[in-house]
């Protein structure tokens, strides 16, 4: 548990500076893009949901409410205990680590969305997660993954930008290392100045696809935008992974 705290996400994750910084996330892309994906995939109502790495679990919230059984599992005690309080019979939250495995062989569907992946700093760590998620799925089950296009996001990095809420007045630069994409936040607040960092290793499709396969899955679709577009690797905003498991 000490070696978790010091890795960033667990910190920065958990901060109520996280929280400030994007409480104005557009929650309308969310929905656009999960009520396309419902479309897309034509869920079951009896199906078994996963939101893998799920935040405070807006995710999750929205899929329950379209009246599916919901998971929700994050790193961030903070995250979660602010999910919790939308639990109900058929939503549940989860403090857990996604390197871990959680209730082998039960869910139909799991998802990992709006780029919670990317975090960790080995390929095996990565694989990990990839093949956790596989344990947790059924035979047949389905796995979408939303990560951002690191060719189109290192070519167009914002290098500094100032933004100021809740009188906090926040300062981010972003760079590419040559491996992962890196955004530093700096600011003042109560009378201290803090710092942090987020950090995403800029993994590429076929590094993804490798991960599929030793998890034993298989590709079925790849979308480059929330209106569920072909990918296409220079210009896709995103891209999204449906894999299934064998």
């Amino acid at each position: 548990m000490t070696e978790k705290k010091k890795e960033w996400f667990s910190e920065w994750f958990s901060s109520p500076f996280y929280h400030i910084l994007y409480k104005n996330r557009d929650d309308r892309e969310a929905k656009f893009f999960l009520s396309n994906l419902l479309g897309h995939l034509k869920i079951p109502q009896d199906a078994k949901l996963l939101d893998v790495a799920c935040g405070s679990g807006r995710h999750s919230i929205f899929l329950n409410k379209k009246g599916y059984e919901v998971e929700g599992i994050d790193i961030s005690e903070r995250n979660i205990e602010m999910a919790k309080e939308y639990e109900n019979e058929h939503l549940r939250f989860h403090i857990r680590d996604m390197r871990e495995n959680f209730k082998h062989d039960y869910f139909d569907y799991a998802f990992n969305l709006f780029t919670s992946f990317g975090f960790f700093k080995t390929e095996e760590e990565n694989q990990k997660c990839i093949t956790s998620v596989a344990d947790s799925l059924k035979s047949g089950g389905i796995f979408v993954l939303d990560f951002l296009n690191p060719y189109r996001v290192i070519h167009n990095l914002v290098n500094e930008e100032v933004k100021t809420i809740d009188d906090i007045e926040f300062h981010l630069t972003r760079h590419f290392d040559g491996e992962s994409i890196i955004k530093t936040i700096k600011f003042e607040a109560e009378g201290e100045i803090h710092e942090f960092q987020e950090r995403v290793k800029a993994i590429r499709r076929l590094s993804f696809l490798e991960y599929f396969r030793n998890a034993h899955f298989m590709l079925q679709q790849t979308f480059g935008d929330y209106e569920l577009n072909e990918y296409e690797p220079e210009t896709s905003e995103r891209m999204i992974f449906i894999v299934k498991k064998l």
